[in-house]
């Protein structure tokens, strides 16, 4: 008998199967949508006129509170890096839309994205300009358009993330890493650094809900992020590539290596 109520006793403990109120989900969600139209106003009013240093502070700061109103508790180890030693790469596994703020609360950075982001309401708007670098995959011979322009970023000094994976999974694997999106670090001789993503509950367990994939909504996974009642991101620099593999795919293989190794349980 103790053992039959010891199971569910556990479970509220750490946090499985257990969501915030919908009240506070409300306020979450209310919350967001005030701070999306802040950071619409910001850019729109404000970002022609701010230096660059300044862009990148407030995309870290909108970046860091956006978690704050989510419920998700931010955790990174090791050195973030920037682009005043060189041109820099960041290589992470991809889990959730919530990776890139998790990112840029750290480290503001340009990302890669699918276009089909640009369509989004709001984000798309937002994310196009604070530099997000789009890529149509349908179109053959893009690869090659956004390959010069990486380089080009990277030359100029500017932090550029990629999700080699080509989209997201649930958290508990690392899927083989497309080498074509580090062609343009070997081209301009960016160091890579890998970074590792996960999403856990409180007693570290992972927490797969935080997830985008499958065939889940952006409205659905935004639900299911809110509702989460103790949910923390972990973010990992490691150690970085030089540009020196002989091709892409080796270079892909290391850092995909080195991140599954850091989220391997």
């Amino acid at each position: 008998m103790a053992g039959a109520l010891r199971a569910p006793i556990m479970a509220a403990m750490s946090g499985r199967g257990i969501t915030t109120s919908l009240p506070k989900r409300g306020l979450r969600l209310a919350r967001t949508a005030l701070h999306l139209l802040h950071g619409l106003w910001t850019v729109a009013a404000h970002f022609p006129f701010y230096s660059l240093p300044r862009r990148r502070a407030a995309v870290r700061g909108w970046s860091a509170r956006l978690l704050r109103i989510l419920g998700v508790q931010l955790h990174a180890v090791g050195d973030a890096p920037d682009g005043d030693g060189g041109p820099v790469m960041l290589v992470a596994n991809h889990v959730s839309w919530l990776d890139i703020f998790v990112i840029n609360a750290v480290l503001p950075v340009r990302f890669v994205a699918k276009s089909e982001i640009r369509s989004w309401p709001a984000i798309g708007w937002l994310s196009a300009k604070t530099g997000t670098l789009f890529i149509e995959r349908a179109r053959r011979g893009d690869a090659a358009r956004i390959s010069r322009e990486i380089a080009d970023a990277m030359t100029r000094g500017d932090v550029v993330a990629v999700f080699p994976e080509g989209t997201t999974t649930d958290g508990s694997q690392v899927l083989r890493f497309h080498g074509a999106l580090l062609q343009p670090a070997l081209i301009a001789g960016a160091s890579v650094h890998p970074v590792a993503l996960r999403f856990e509950r409180g007693d570290g367990s992972l927490c797969a809900e935080a997830a985008y994939d499958g065939d889940k909504s952006l409205l659905q996974s935004v639900l299911a992020i809110v509702a989460q009642p103790d949910l923390h991101a972990r973010l990992w620099f490691l150690p970085a590539l030089p540009p020196d593999a002989a091709h892409r795919r080796e270079l892909a293989a290391a850092a995909r290596q080195l991140i599954a190794d850091r989220l391997r349980p």
